[in-house]
């Protein structure tokens, strides 16, 4: 099971990223991805989850309206469009996956990580 997670950069403020996680190894199709940040310093905070048939969504409240998760089960991608972007959103995001439904955004529940890839909003 691997998960490769990419999309990141530098971005100004009120700009846009896309990460995208690709799955090999397993069938994406039976399971649901998560979105996890974390900033220097602080804990590992789920941003976004999308179930195995993309019919639950949940968001942290700090990214609502902001960003949006999808998924291409075909293509064994989920992406995360991010806009909107401020300072506050600059972390190591990673993607996760996790047997189960609905999705969650407690990492406890997820059993396998990607590395992580760096978003960094600033002017």
């Amino acid at each position: 099971v691997q998960l490769q997670a990419s999309g990141g950069g530098l971005v100004q403020p009120g700009g846009s990223l896309r990460l995208s996680c690709v799955a090999s190894g397993f069938t994406l199709d039976y399971y649901g991805i998560g979105w996890f940040r974390q900033a220097p310093g602080k804990e590992r905070e789920g941003v976004a989850c999308i179930s195995s048939d993309g019919g639950n969504v949940e968001y942290v409240d700090s990214v609502k309206g902001r960003f949006t998760i999808s998924r291409d089960n075909a293509k064994k991608t989920v992406y995360l469009e991010m806009n909107n972007l401020n300072p506050e959103d600059t972390a190591v995001y990673y993607c996760a996956t996790r047997w189960g439904y609905p999705c969650s955004l407690e990492a406890a529940s997820y059993t396998h990580w990607g590395q992580g890839t760096q978003v960094t909003v600033s002017s």
